[in-house]
């Protein structure tokens, strides 16, 4: 045996010497190297095997989860305490927010629309809490006492309400599955100003401190008439 490839690994075979193998049945080295080299083919023949097989089971499961369907709801009032209501009534029943947005319908004149979305893959029973952005001072501190429960920002939107005329709503949510974020609740700003040099100040002012601008929106406020109203936020 000429080949180093065919011969055996044991250092006293006289096969290295161009002799057959005299390796007897007691002889530890019962592998050859071709043999060896064989064994670590097919192993790695079967880690490339698993790697496909693992990479497709992925795309299934993933492919299955997508094409889980969606059950949806609209929601719609004049009235944000009554949208608040209903919202938490459907997230009890496994629905959560999806879109929200002011205006007029058909039949219920100006009202606030919010959509819901159901799916089988999310078992997790949401929160919901609406704020009314009339008076900036009230809403900072009930926005920042709403994180502090662990409430979570998610959208802002303008409609005109049954009361208190076009006001900015802002909508939170508390999510079960970040209980763990509670334990470093974000940190909420809210700017109104009616002129956009000084919105640009304060969002300057406010990203130099790490703050994250969520929402922008034109809408009413007590004091202030039309103003622009931003959200901001911080970990």
């Amino acid at each position: 045996m000429s080949n180093t490839n065919d011969v055996c690994v044991c250092p006293n075979c006289e096969c290295q010497n161009g002799k057959p193998c005299n390796c007897g049945p007691s002889c530890g080295c019962t592998i050859t190297n071709i043999e060896k080299t064989k064994g670590e083919s097919r192993l790695g023949r079967t880690l490339v095997m698993v790697a496909v097989l693992g990479a497709s089971l992925w795309t299934a499961v993933h492919a299955a989860a997508a094409d889980l369907p969606l059950e949806y709801r609209v929601l719609a009032t004049s009235q944000t305490s009554t949208m608040e209501k209903e919202l938490n009534r459907a997230a009890a029943a496994g629905y959560r927010f999806s879109k929200a947005m002011g205006g007029s319908t058909a039949f219920g004149g100006q009202e606030l629309v919010v959509a819901v979305v159901k799916s089988e893959s999310d078992s997790e029973v949401r929160r919901y809490k609406l704020l009314a952005a009339s008076r900036t001072s009230t809403t900072q501190k009930e926005l920042q006492d709403a994180a502090n429960d662990g409430y979570e920002y998610l959208a802002q939107t303008v409609y005109e309400t049954a009361f208190g005329g076009q006001e900015v709503v802002i909508i939170l949510e508390r999510n079960p599955g970040h209980a763990g974020r509670q334990s470093h609740q974000a940190s909420y700003r809210l700017f109104a100003t009616s002129k956009t040099s000084t919105m640009q100040k304060e969002l300057q002012e406010a990203g130099r401190q790490g703050y994250v601008l969520l929402g922008l929106t034109l809408g009413k406020t007590a004091y202030g008439g039309d103003e622009v109203v931003a959200v901001l936020g911080k970990d």
